[in-house]
């Protein structure tokens, strides 16, 4: 989908996250215990953009993994699951995870994130960061870090674009 309303700029997406990183350093002291964990697609790439901007900030390298929820969604008859990979190198156990998604919603898309984590090992914290939240929660499910609100209409989808998927950087809605 293009040609909806513009929400973010390439520019205002690299503010956002920079923004993001700047919070996940001041909330966790010890950038050595983090480790980003990206929902697919978008998200895995935001979680690799805020990784450098704390590297860039901590001079720690922050490992980055990505993690599959097709089986762990509670909607599966309603889809045709495209399963991704789940590529976490690293231990989960005891670190501070910071999950990352591009749009935080209904919040059944990171309870699924929570359960697929789970299998993996017990960290010691998971914090949320997502880019955009656009509201219309049904599960009691919100970030602590967020790049921007916007009100949308529950029908309406928001779209992320990022470079290194999509060949550009935006945020658009579009109305149902």
């Amino acid at each position: 989908m293009d040609g909806g309303r513009a929400v973010l700029t390439e520019q205002d997406i690299h503010q956002a996250l920079t923004r993001i990183s700047a919070e996940i350093a001041q909330r966790n002291p010890s950038p050595a215990k983090l480790a980003l964990v990206g929902l697919p697609t978008r998200g895995v790439t935001l979680a690799q953009r805020i990784a450098a901007e704390l590297h860039q900030s901590t001079g720690i390298q922050i490992p980055v993994g990505q993690i599959d929820i097709t089986f762990h969604r509670d909607d599966l008859e309603l889809r045709r699951p495209i399963p991704h990979v789940t590529d976490v190198p690293f231990d989960i156990t005891d670190r501070v995870i910071i999950l990352v998604d591009d749009v935080l919603y209904t919040g059944r898309s990171v309870r699924a994130a929570l359960n697929a984590l789970n299998d993996l090992g017990r960290p010691e914290a998971i914090q949320l960061a997502t880019l955009i939240d656009r509201g219309h929660r049904r599960l009691p499910i919100a970030a602590d870090y967020i790049g921007q609100t916007v009100p949308t209409e529950f029908a309406d989808h928001v779209s992320v674009k990022v470079k290194e998927v999509d060949g550009r950087d935006a945020v658009e809605v579009q109305k149902a």
